[in-house]
């Protein structure tokens, strides 16, 4: 496989946090590109501090080498008029084909604790009720129709804290939505973190798969977080989250197998941790160089 299919990006959440404004509050937009592009990087996701304005973005990013390859979106399909969301999609859609991505990773947040500080993930993790997987693969396909027309591919980012996390709420989802409008954003630490097989996830739904988020975890913290019963932000500020290569996942499998399906697309170093305790840049360029021994890329 030629390796010029796979495109390596970075988040901007290792830098700053959308969700805990303290986490890098200080850090710039300026740095954060920068450092994107020193660690040997050519596109990124979209952070809270990034120009809204799409020209002024697009020349930060051109003077860097960098391109946008995706951006988060909040689905509110199981508590919202589905037109309303619609809306809201493809306001972000557009935004992001302006700026020259092709794919749009989504997540329910109607019945979310991933932002709640005050309630532990696992013994508070919502369960979809049969109305709601309805409303929301239903939604889904909407939406996924929609993207397809603005020329874009919608992913669906399974996520601690919501109603989509394990390996079968993940086989549900995919079961119940249409694979031609609807694919799958493939996350190794939310897979590691819920405990889950991320091995088995990836063979099972490779196809499937059109974005791919790379975070390792950390084992100690990992148990931590289980035994005290952290919320998810609470086990993002403790450092269960890191770059590949720093934690307990074993990615040169994950690699291999990405690799020889013939995906055609961004790998994504998304590892939210506290930048005042884990250097942005130093690891950043620790997960670059991890992934140039272990993929070859």
């Amino acid at each position: 496989m030629e390796k010029n299919t796979i495109k390596l990006a970075i988040a901007p959440i290792g830098w700053t946090n959308d969700d805990l404004p303290e986490l890098g509050g200080e850090i710039p937009f300026e740095q954060c590109v920068s450092e994107m592009a020193l660690a040997g990087f050519t596109g990124s996701e979209v952070g809270n501090k990034y120009p809204r304005d799409t020209a002024v973005l697009k020349r930060a990013l051109e003077m860097r080498g960098l391109q946008i390859c995706n951006a988060w979106f909040s689905t509110f399909l199981t508590t919202k008029p589905y037109a309303e969301v619609e809306r809201d999609f493809v306001e972000h859609c557009t935004f992001l084909k302006t700026m020259g991505a092709t794919v749009v990773g989504v997540a329910e947040q109607g019945n979310s604790i991933q932002g709640r500080q005050d309630l532990p993930v696992f013994d508070a993790k919502p369960v979809n009720s049969e109305e709601e997987w309805a409303k929301l693969t239903d939604g889904l396909n909407k939406l996924g129709a929609k993207a397809r027309e603005m020329g874009m591919v919608l992913t669906y980012h399974h996520h601690m804290g919501t109603g989509v996390q394990t390996a079968a709420e993940i086989d549900r989802l995919m079961e119940e939505t249409d694979s031609e409008l609807v694919g799958l954003l493939y996350d190794t630490g939310h897979l590691v973190f819920s405990g889950e097989d991320e091995i088995a996830v990836l063979k099972k739904w490779l196809p499937r798969i059109r974005h791919v988020h790379l975070k390792d975890v950390r084992k100690q913290k990992l148990e931590e977080a289980t035994a005290s019963k952290w919320s998810f932000l609470k086990s993002v500020k403790e450092g269960v989250f890191t770059v590949p290569g720093d934690g307990c996942i074993d990615f040169a499998p994950i690699f291999t197998i990405i690799k020889e399906s013939g995906y055609e697309g961004w790998w994504v170093v998304e590892a939210e941790q506290d930048p005042a305790l884990a250097n942005p840049l130093e690891y950043a360029l620790k997960a670059r160089a991890y992934i140039r021994e272990k993929a070859g890329i």
